[in-house]
C-alpha cells in the first residue's frame, strides 16, 4: 500500500506533464531512506554510454535497484534531485519521457533539476538522488 501523498495545489500549474509534483509527504509512521546519487553506470565496472538517454535509463534503473534493496519502489520516493551536465531543452525532454515511463501512474515525487558543468567522473552525464519513505510494518 502506497503511503505517499502527492500535492499539487490547484492555484499552481499542473506539473504532471513535466514529471514532478509540487510536494510529496507521507501519511503514516515509518522511516526515510536517503539514496545517494545514481549515475547511468551500466554494470559493475560502471560503464557509461556516451548517449544521454541511455544514461538516464540506467540512472533510473539503478535508483530502482537501490529502492528494491530496501523493499521499496519508485512510488515510495518523496523527492528526487537531478544533476544534468550541459542541460538543455532536448535533455529535459528525454528526462521527462523517461520519468513518465518509470512513474507510470503519474504520481511523481517532488523534484529539483540542477544544470551542472560536470559530475564526479568525466563521462557522467546525469546523476539522480532520492529521498524515499518506508512505512512501519506494524501500520
Amino acid at each position: 500500500m502506497n503511503t505517499i501523498i502527492h500535492k499539487n495545489p490547484k492555484t499552481l500549474f499542473d506539473p504532471t506533464p513535466f514529471a514532478f509534483s509540487h510536494a510529496a509527504t507521507n501519511s503514516v509512521a515509518g522511516k526515510y531512506v536517503f539514496i545517494s546519487g545514481q549515475s547511468g553506470g551500466e554494470d559493475l565496472k560502471h560503464s557509461l554510454s556516451k548517449d544521454f538517454r541511455t544514461q538516464v535509463q540506467y540512472s533510473l534503473k539503478n535508483l530502482e535497484t537501490v529502492l528494491a534493496d530496501d523493499g521499496l519502489g519508485v512510488g515510495d520516493v518523496l523527492k528526487i534531485t537531478i544533476l544534468i551536465v550541459d542541460h538543455d531543452q532536448e535533455k529535459l525532454k528525454i528526462w521527462t519521457e523517461e520519468m513518465h515511463k518509470t512513474w507510470k501512474n503519474n504520481k511523481f515525487p517532488a523534484s529539483t533539476l540542477i544544470p551542472v558543468p560536470r559530475l564526479a567522473l568525466d563521462d557522467m552525464l546525469i546523476e539522480v538522488d532520492a529521498i524515499a519513505f518506508k512505512k512501519n510494518i506494524t501500520d
